[in-house]
């Protein structure tokens, strides 16, 4: 892949080069997915994948932005799974309870990841810098490095934007409770 031209056009070199940083960060993200989770990091990787060569635009300026939008692209897969799972059809994290303590029952949404989404939302309207470097961090696993020089910002700063987006996101997500 050329970084002076960007990348829309892959060759088979490029594909084997990428194919396991993709792989990587799948694994990296399903390492935090709840227990009992069926979908596989290669199958994530793979997802990922096809979803971004079927989009329209797939002219990425560099390494970085194409593996930012990786990281996007897996977040909204692995949200759009938490959907589903959460969908009544499919029970979504429901307990079988008595039909009079069913009465008394409160619904609230338990599903972590979208929890996260929800306050990651938030995030990105309130402080969209910060709200870059958690999708880069926590869904594409890159380095406080790699992130710097995405965003063209010092390492430092990138600490800081995660230290504040670590403590926000808590308290964000312990108010949805």
């Amino acid at each position: 892949m050329e970084e002076e031209e960007g990348f829309s056009h892959y060759s088979e070199d490029d594909v084997r080069r990428i194919y396991p940083i993709l792989r990587a960060m799948a694994g990296q993200r399903m390492a935090f997915e709840r227990p009992g989770n069926t979908l596989q990091p290669t199958a994530l990787a793979h997802e990922a994948w096809l979803r971004m060569r079927s989009d329209d635009d797939r002219s990425w300026k560099n390494t970085a932005h194409f593996f930012t939008a990786a990281a996007e692209t897996m977040r909204r897969i692995l949200i759009d799974r938490a959907r589903r799972r959460n969908r009544p059809k499919h029970a979504g994290d429901l307990d079988r309870v008595p039909m009079i303590a069913a009465e008394d029952e409160a619904t609230e949404n338990k599903e972590p990841m979208l929890q996260v989404n929800a306050a990651l939302e938030k995030l990105k309207k309130v402080n969209p810098p910060r709200a870059q470097v958690v999708l880069l961090k926590f869904f594409g696993g890159l380095t406080n490095q790699e992130i710097a020089e995405e965003m063209g910002v010092t390492e430092r700063t990138v600490e800081r934007y995660w230290a504040y987006s670590k403590s926000w996101l808590f308290r964000e997500i312990q108010g949805q409770r």
